[in-house]
């Protein structure tokens, strides 16, 4: 019985080959390849290399993932960076943004000039007057790049006569009217800027400031009517609302009513708005040989009105 089990394994018993010097260099473990390169062949019983597609599709999954999550950070960065400043942003300086010039001008860096210590906000709780403590000369828009400033609305010390504002008026009845209006309520002073642009454009700018905010509202409706002003400017014996702002285009606690002239225009072509923030009245005038351009007028009107908010 031995013997019966030993004379089989002579046979097969010379095992030196596997220990023998390898012919080729050894390779790594079989689990490591298959993590590696995803075209080495599945262990499975058939000698045909495994399909690649399922790595191939991982691949194109893991580059859609990068590229929606690469699209979220740009939109959450542009959501971010858009605030009130970007009047003065070239919107071609922005990758991927690029669009035709729509109008706009280009303004310089706005800032609020700093309250007095202690001093709360217009429109701040405690500020019931709704009083501008800021310097009102720093609350008037400056003008855009390149446009020639009016030096001569300025003022003395940036302080404008009450006639540089009466001298907008068209008809002597109506300079006597307002001026009349703003002596009755106490007019403080006048802070003004104008310029003129390169397409010839000229902006006007008049800040008024009163006591309170309601002395400031009945100057306000003294000024400005439903339909029309009570009191015409030179160059626009017939005007109409301006109704083409954009109702994302409202400041909070600031009364807007802008008029368009009606066509045929005279001279010039003049547009005009009314604000009302707290103690303080902003007139914006905008006159253009031929047509006075409406996106222009718009930018400046809201840019005006958040100063003053």
């Amino acid at each position: 019985m031995t013997d019966q089990h030993t004379g089989p394994r002579q046979p097969t018993a010379p095992p030196e080959p596997p220990t023998a010097p390898p012919t080729t260099p050894p390779t790594a473990p079989p689990t490591a390849p298959a993590l590696l390169d995803p075209s080495t062949p599945d262990p499975a019983p058939s000698p045909a290399p495994a399909p690649a597609p399922p790595p191939a599709k991982d691949r194109r999954v893991l580059r859609a993932v990068l590229r929606w999550t690469a699209a979220a950070l740009v939109f959450a960065a542009v959501g971010t960076a858009t605030a009130y400043g970007i009047a003065d942003r070239e919107r071609t300086d922005v990758p991927g943004l690029a669009t035709e010039p729509d109008g706009r001008w280009a303004y310089p860096e706005i800032t609020l000039p700093p309250l007095p210590a202690g001093s709360p906000a217009p429109f701040a709780d405690g500020n019931a007057a709704g009083a501008h403590h800021a310097d009102l000369r720093e609350l008037v828009l400056p003008a855009p790049e390149g446009a020639v400033e009016d030096k001569a609305l300025r003022g003395t010390d940036g302080w404008l006569a009450t006639k540089e504002l009466l001298a907008e008026y068209a008809e002597k009845e109506d300079r006597e009217e307002i001026g009349q209006l703003l002596t009755d309520h106490a007019l403080r002073h006048i802070a003004a800027r104008g310029w003129t642009t390169q397409d010839g454009t000229r902006t006007r700018i008049y800040l008024l400031q009163f006591g309170t905010g309601a002395v400031a509202d009945v100057v306000f409706d003294g000024l400005t009517g439903p339909r029309a002003p009570d009191h015409g400017l030179r160059g626009a014996p017939e005007v109409v609302l301006d109704e083409g702002f954009s109702p994302d285009a409202v400041v909070q606690d600031v009364t807007r009513t802008a008029y368009d002239e009606a066509k045929p225009y005279g001279g010039e072509h003049v547009r005009q708005a009314y604000l009302s923030a707290g103690d303080t009245i902003a007139v914006v005038v905008q006159s253009r040989k031929g047509d006075a351009k409406a996106v222009p007028f718009q930018q400046t009107v809201v840019l005006q009105s958040q100063l003053l908010g």
